[in-house]
């Protein structure tokens, strides 16, 4: 099962809260994206959307800190930064405020699902492919809005589908 985009939890955001500042003052000004803070980035966000997919019993692999194929994060190529708007970074939080109510109703009926998925799970020894469906287009979502907002990966306002 792989995952497109960019996840995130709490210690993830507020580590990768971070580095947004550096980030939109690099782009900002210089018009590039720091590498070594994209890497990072990645990495954080691959582990955190591991954790959420085993989790949420999405995939049976333990969450490593190593790469893992069945669970993929990709991001946009930036070109060093040269593909993104230097004025977005001062706004993007901002446009993205409807994206956090549709997120926290998106996450509890995520959880929701995720419960009775569990049940059935449990019950029949099989995950419903229904509930697959609206888990991973919950951490899709999620992903493609810490893309935009926090991470600062890509100048493309995320659609408010789960797909």
């Amino acid at each position: 099962m792989a995952f497109a985009q960019n996840a995130s939890s709490g210690w993830e955001m507020g580590t990768a809260g971070v580095i947004v500042l550096p980030t939109a003052l690099a782009i900002i000004f210089r018009k590039k994206y720091p590498s070594f803070v994209l890497s990072f980035n990645q990495a954080l966000v691959e582990l955190s959307t591991r954790l959420a997919a085993y989790l949420l019993l999405l995939n049976d692999d333990y969450p490593s800190i190593e790469r893992n194929p069945s669970v993929v994060v990709i991001f946009p190529d930036v070109e060093g930064g040269a593909k993104l708007n230097r004025a977005l970074p001062l706004v993007k939080w901002f446009l993205a405020i409807p994206h956090y109510i549709v997120l926290s109703v998106y996450l509890i009926i995520a959880l929701l699902v995720s419960i009775i998925a569990w049940v059935q799970t449990w019950s029949t020894g099989k995950y419903p492919s229904w509930a697959s469906e609206i888990v991973l287009g919950t951490i899709q979502y999620l992903n493609r809005l810490q893309g935009y907002m926090f991470l600062l990966v890509t100048d493309e306002y995320p659609s408010f589908r789960l797909k």
